[in-house]
């Protein structure tokens, strides 16, 4: 959809029954920091403040479900407080995998088809406006949309030790917001845990729902080494100032 078609469409979305789940469970261990990576500061303050504003400054401005390790709840009421951050959101307790935090953020969020749901990770705090907005305009129409970037480097999959070439315009990298209609994924997370659920994508795929890819960016990078918080700082200091 382009622009000026997603413009027109923004007014239908805007609405209290949008909401965000930000999912926040990441310890920091391949950051080797002794705060998990949501906290970290970027540009002054934490990412997952970032990550929650690329939401409320979109057009779709949806209720925002935070969902945390209940360990790090007051820490993170003192970093909202330090840096006078007092955008709405409930804040919910994390679960064993992501699996179950995302499904704790759904038991807040009334199930209909006709509010939206999307599922963001904390630690991409690059998300623009056009990503967020298309894909709560194509989950409208669609039932689903799973941001994702085709893969601009060769692929090779190991099987059995032997590596084969995979056809590269073949190959999206999934990013997050994955958004869905919220009676869908409150449904596909009643079933029970399976460690081949990576994304949310992943648990909604066995109810035989086609999943839908929205395009991405290289840009909505997933902070996760040391290194991306300096990439991530080049980038958000070279974003356009409303």
């Amino acid at each position: 959809m382009d622009d000026q078609n997603l413009i027109s469409h923004i007014s239908h979305l805007t609405s209290n029954k949008n909401y965000a789940i930000i999912v926040a469970g990441g310890t920091g261990t391949r950051m080797q920091s002794a705060v998990p990576k949501q906290f970290l500061l970027l540009n002054g303050l934490p990412v997952l403040m970032h990550t929650i504003k690329a939401f409320t400054q979109s057009a779709i401005k949806p209720n925002i479900i935070l969902v945390l390790p209940g360990a790090y709840h007051d820490y993170w009421k003192e970093l909202c407080h330090t840096h006078q951050f007092d955008t709405p959101h409930t804040l919910v307790i994390g679960g064993e995998t992501r699996f179950h935090s995302v499904r704790n953020g759904l038991d807040q969020i009334p199930a209909d088809d006709s509010t939206l749901v999307a599922v963001h990770d904390a630690v991409r705090p690059l998300t623009s406006n056009h990503i967020i907005e298309t894909s709560y305009q194509y989950a409208r129409e669609h039932g689903n949309a799973v941001t994702a970037v085709k893969s601009r480097d060769s692929v090779r999959q190991l099987i059995n030790g032997r590596s084969v070439s995979l056809l590269r315009d073949q190959i999206y990298l999934i990013q997050t917001p994955q958004t869905f209609k919220a009676d869908l994924l409150k449904k596909a997370y009643e079933q029970p845990y399976n460690e081949s659920f990576t994304d949310d994508a992943s648990v909604v795929e066995p109810y035989g729902v086609e999943v839908h890819l929205t395009e991405g960016s290289p840009q909505n990078i997933k902070i996760t080494f040391p290194e991306d918080i300096a990439i991530a700082e080049l980038l958000l200091n070279k974003k356009p100032t409303a």
